[in-house]
């Protein structure tokens, strides 16, 4: 409860310095445009979380960088449709996350192991026990 009002008195503040810097109007026009893109960007989201997943089924991604590109994408085209500067902001970071995992990330490469690798221990078993140890 208390990070939501912290949240509300930050969004406040921050729009409030914004309406003074450019104007009312501006600002008017500001939360319309992000709500629009906003919203587009949620419209499009099933296409971005089945590419997501796509470049999981071709090895690009990993499935916890395919959820958390699918997830920040949302969760940044939510932000966006919220009236506000600090929520357009943090959208805009989400949505800065989301691309930072399509195009820097890449999968892991397995560590394949070679002969005379220094990985790989090599032992030899000895049976203690002798079959040729007769008594007579």
């Amino acid at each position: 409860m208390l990070y939501l009002l912290g949240y509300f008195i930050i969004e406040l503040l921050a729009s409030i310095k914004l309406g003074i810097t450019i104007g009312f109007g501006w600002s008017v026009v500001w939360v319309l445009a992000t709500s629009f893109l906003g919203l587009l960007l949620l419209r499009l989201s099933p296409y971005a979380i089945m590419d997501s997943f796509q470049r999981l089924g071709l090895e690009r991604f990993n499935i916890l960088n395919a959820q958390n590109a699918a997830i920040s994408y949302v969760l940044g085209a939510i932000f966006l449709i919220i009236p506000g500067v600090f929520s357009d902001f943090l959208g805009i970071i989400l949505l800065g996350y989301t691309i930072y995992l399509r195009i820097f990330t890449k999968m892991p490469q397995e560590k394949k192991f070679k002969k005379g690798d220094d990985d790989v221990i090599d032992v030899e078993i000895i049976d203690s026990t002798h079959s040729d140890n007769t008594r007579s």
